[in-house]
């Protein structure tokens, strides 16, 4: 501004920027502000309404269910963040979009946590009635899901949620039973005694999916199966077994061995001196065991010195049971089977055979023509009556302080065994130990009575073209895209190793197997009529009529004395692997198969594969035609997040905070293929991420601030910087769209930060500020950069919807109040005459000479010989022809952001400013000559030459008289 104290104020005839839309977003508040107006409109309908009427493609995402239990986490919110990105995203392309939310109900932790309740009021489970106990289940789980659908809904996740399903509603329980109908129906069905993994603690067989692996230390025993049949080697010998499952002794059957093993037998000579404990081996003993492994099971043993005697024949040997000595019950043969699931790598080279505890031992049983499986251990983990010595005494502590804790069960087994004299040796090992997910107990392999799905006949429908579930399932895995690709080997190994599907827990609160039992044959009785009344009584009454009617009222004219009443439970994964069913048939605008399940990679092994499965043996393939997975969430070092660390971070108080929209960037600009991190650091950049993002949108909205179509600039009109940001909208436009159809949202968040902080704030707003602010409003120059904010602001509103879609929505309905919500919008098109890669060429030859110019005037600021860069007028030389033709059409000083500039071809002076990475440019920063315009602030000769303006320059002049002319 001019020095003298009377000059005219020109700060009201410049255009700055002028917008209602805050600096300081103020999420917490004004979030809450956007969500009742979509709810008021309706939002997620209004879209689907406006998409149908206008014939769009029909897009379903079927949204896998989270446990109604606690509320929503971090891991949560990444998901459902991402799901709302897929539905938002394929709103914005033009789709019509089909998402139910829904929960999934059943299962121990709702039935754990209301036994924990009848516990804290002095109440057992088993005085409750069935009837009460699963009304409480019911009651704790729509409770979760309102708090967990207010979560939801708070981070601005779109669905159906009035129709919302939930695994526990009557329909959905019906639609279940139907399902599990079809399996009995098409003969999948059978079932078998085979030990399966049992939690003592919740009383239930569990599934793979249902078992996570924790470090775990357990007792290890060394035990001698004396010989009593076999060659002469092996004559007042005992074979060696090595087991952490102690507790399993009493169910030995067998002792496996690997006929590929070189075995020999060991004499005792010499045992180690000055031990605290006399060892229980005896010079002269002998010792049948591996010979790789002899030297550890001497260690072990405390055996200072043994011979090997000679090799031996482990085929035909028939040994002794360790308690045979004790109790006439243990008096059984102990025969040695064959079996390549027995190595040398650890242990004895011999295995423990219980096939009542243990997949291998029960299919080596079999396998050797042994059809009897003994049941040693009741539900609760103890012993039963019949088993000799042991009766009653518990593998693991099932109630009180001491939980999953091991019971007196091993301890009571090795005295025995020192007892008998059998025991070599005993330790103690840390190693991986299955648990359950849910009560985080210790299981164990317990053979039991269970319903199961076969994985390897042929079935009977007409879908499955006499294939196997396990043919069908892989087929199908076969044809389905995967997010990454990875997810495809992933589930396709657990499914080409996966044993059959265990179908049945012994609980009350879940889906029944309602079914009925021929006493006289085993098999399922299989009725429609009955089927059809079991349907329908459970639809009107939900599954509770399963177990409260009496059976009469589905039997019809069938004896009832005939037929045993099936009151075991479905699987949780049945139930969810059904949801397709009774979410995507039978409802109006949507179909089935689903375009995309998207969950966790833990779910290969859970919902997904569930899924696949359930849907290959009722309808001969997957129910989704593409699966996406996301990573687990870890803190910022890397870490699992553990609240015993107190390293977790709550959605609730990140959006009490910061607002939702932090937690959407943050899901957006992270790689959610892989396991991704979070923390106050990274919340923090992600925060300063958004800042940057919504000041390049407030700069547009004020920028724009009385925008009308008359003052559009058609293309072929535009300068060569419009133009170059035409070009770049246009590469965005493609890139956005590709990223969105490929779920890559990273890939849409990163390259339009970029856009904003590089080509429009650091260079068009940059460049084009002065003409913005001061051009007259007819000028070409200043309406043609306005006419490109409006495409750029009209563009930006829209690809970043589905990612922040609060501040777009405030964006959008600041500039346009009335035009309704922006989500309802879809992508514009982008004219490909749009693309103009010379631009792009000249832009970045301009760019690398105005780096050098920089340069050169960070110098001279830093060394106070000159101001802004206003005060100069620089000197550039350009020795390459190429970068000097760049600059063709161009206002240099405008480029450069400064007063005065000349360009000279050639080399410059030696003490030219340079940079090595730009060759043949140099500068030579001069100040500029001539007077401060009072109202652009340029410094030009040409200043005072207006007499009606002398304090301005003539650009200025005009502009102020324009404005004189118009406010006089």
């Amino acid at each position: 501004m001019a020095d003298d104290a009377s000059a005219r104020d020109y700060r009201e005839t410049v255009f700055l920027p002028d917008t209602p839309f805050p600096m300081r977003a103020g999420l917490p508040q004004k979030e809450p502000e956007i969500l009742a107006r979509w709810a008021e409109a309706d939002l997620y309908n209004a879209i689907r309404a406006k998409r149908q009427a206008a014939g769009a493609p029909l897009y379903v995402l079927h949204d896998g269910p989270p446990y109604a239990n606690g509320a929503i986490h971090i891991g949560h919110a990444l998901q459902k963040t991402l799901k709302d990105f897929v539905v938002r995203s394929r709103f914005a392309l033009g789709y019509d979009v089909d998402y139910v939310p829904g929960w999934d109900c059943h299962g121990l932790p709702i039935e754990w946590k209301i036994e924990e309740e009848l516990r804290a009021q002095g109440r057992r489970k088993d005085e409750v009635s069935k009837a009460e106990f699963r009304e409480k289940c019911r009651a704790y789980a729509a409770q979760w899901i309102d708090v967990q659908r207010d979560g939801f809904k708070r981070l601005g996740v779109l669905g159906d949620w009035e129709n919302r399903y939930a695994t526990m509603d009557f329909g959905s329980e019906a639609a279940i039973v139907a399902e599990f109908h079809k399996f009995v129906v098409s003969g999948q069905l059978y079932r078998g005694s085979k030990p399966v993994m049992w939690s003592p603690v919740e009383r239930t067989a569990l599934a793979d999916a249902e078992v996570e692996y924790h470090d775990h230390v357990s007792p290890t025993i060394w035990v001698k199966f004396p010989v009593v049949e076999g060659s002469d080697a092996a004559q007042g010998a005992s074979v060696v077994i090595w087991t952490t499952t102690p507790w399993t002794i009493p169910a030995n059957r067998a002792v496996s061995y690997n006929p590929d093993i070189a075995y020999g037998v060991y004499q005792v000579e010499a045992m180690e001196s000055g031990l605290e404990f006399e060892p229980w081996a005896k010079p002269g003993d002998k010792l049948i065991v591996a010979d790789k492994l002899a030297g550890d099971v001497a260690k072990a043993a405390k055996i200072e010195s043994w011979k090997r005697l000679e090799s031996v024949d482990c085929q035909g040997m028939v040994c002794a049971h360790p308690l045979a000595a004790l109790h006439e019950h243990y008096g059984f043969a102990v025969p040695m089977l064959s079996g390549d699931h027995v190595t040398d790598d650890a242990g004895t080279g011999f295995v423990h055979t219980a096939p009542g505890h243990g997949a291998d031992d029960y299919l080596v049983w079999l396998a050797h023509g042994h059809r009897e499986i003994p049941e040693t251990v009741d539900p609760d983990g103890a012993y039963y009556p019949q088993v000799a010595l042991f009766a009653g005494l518990k593998v693991l502590e099932t109630e009180g302080k001491k939980v999953g804790k091991f019971g007196p069960a091993n301890g009571a087994v090795m005295e025995k065994l020192i007892e008998a004299g059998n025991l070599l040796a005993r330790g103690r090992l840390e190693h991986s130990y299955p648990h359950s997910w849910r009560s985080k107990a210790p299981v164990i392999f317990r053979n039991t009575p269970q319903w199961f799905i076969r994985m390897d006949e042929p079935i009977s429908t007409p879908e499955a073209g006499g294939r196997t579930l396990r043919e069908i399932a892989l087929q199908s895995i076969a044809a389905t895209a995967f997010h990454p690709e990875t997810g495809r080997n992933r589930i396709r190994a657990m499914v080409e190793s996966r044993p059959d599907w265990l179908i049945s827990r012994q609980r009350a609160w879940g889906a029944p197997l309602a079914m009925f039992i021929d006493k006289e044959t085993g098999q399922p009785l299989v009725d429609p009529e009955i089927n059809a009344r079991i349907v329908a009584a459970i639809a009107a009454e939900g599954a509770d009529a399963w177990f409260t009617r009496p059976v009469t009222d589905f039997l019809g004219g069938h004896d009832p004395a005939r037929y045993e009443k099936v009151e075991d439970i479905l699987d949780v994964w049945f139930d969810s692997g059904s949801t397709h069913a009774f979410t995507l048939e039978n409802r109006e605008h949507t179909r089935w198969p689903a375009d995309l399940y998207l969950e966790g990679s833990d779910q290969h092994r859970g919902w997904f594969q569930s899924s696949l499965l359930e849907s290959s043996g009722t309808r001969g393939r997957a129910p989704y035609d593409a699966v996406l997975t996301h990573g687990f969430t870890m803190d910022e070092n890397g870490e699992k997040m553990s609240k015993s660390k107190g390293n977790t971070v709550d959605p609730h108080q990140v959006i009490k905070d910061s607002g939702a929209e932090i937690i959407r960037l943050w899901a957006a600009l992270c790689d959610y293929s892989d396991d991704q991190r979070i923390g106050k650091t990274i919340l923090a950049t992600t925060s300063d991420a958004y800042r940057k993002l919504r000041n390049t949108v407030r700069y547009l909205l004020g920028a724009l601030a009385g925008f009308s179509d008359a003052e559009r600039v058609p293309y072929h009109n535009m300068p060569p910087l419009e133009r170059y940001i035409l070009h770049r909208l246009r590469e965005l436009d493609q890139q956005v769209r590709a990223a969105y159809d490929a779920y890559l949202f990273q890939d849409v968040a990163r390259p339009i930060l970029e856009f904003c902080q590089t080509e429009l704030s650091a260079l068009f707003f940059d460049v084009r500020r002065d003409a913005l602010y001061c051009d007259q409003p007819e000028s070409l120059r200043r309406r043609a950069a306005r006419t490109v904010m409006d495409l750029v602001f009209e563009r930006l509103t829209i690809w970043l919807s589905p990612l922040t879609p609060f501040t777009m929505e405030e964006a959008w309905s600041t500039r346009f109040p009335d035009a309704g919500s922006n989500s309802l919008r879809v992508f514009p098109s982008t004219p490909e005459e749009w693309l103009a890669p010379a631009e792009a060429e000249r832009w970045a030859k301009v760019q690398a000479v105005t780096s050098v110019v920089t340069g050169a005037l960070e110098i001279e600021r830093r060394e106070k010989r000159m101001g802004g860069a206003l005060e100069a007028a620089p000197v550039v030389h350009i020795a390459d022809a190429d970068l000097l033709a760049a600059f063709e059409g161009l206002d240099a000083a405008e480029v450069f952001r400064t007063s005065q500039a000349t360009l000279v071809a050639g080399e410059a002076p030696a003490d030219a400013f340079r940079l090595a990475e730009v060759a043949g440019v140099a500068v030579e920063p001069k100040k500029a000559e001539g007077q401060k315009c009072a109202r652009s602030w340029r410094i030009l000769p040409e200043v005072g030459s207006d007499p009606r303006y002398p304090d301005l320059s003539l650009r200025d002049a005009e502009a102020v008289a324009a404005w004189d002319r118009t406010h006089g």
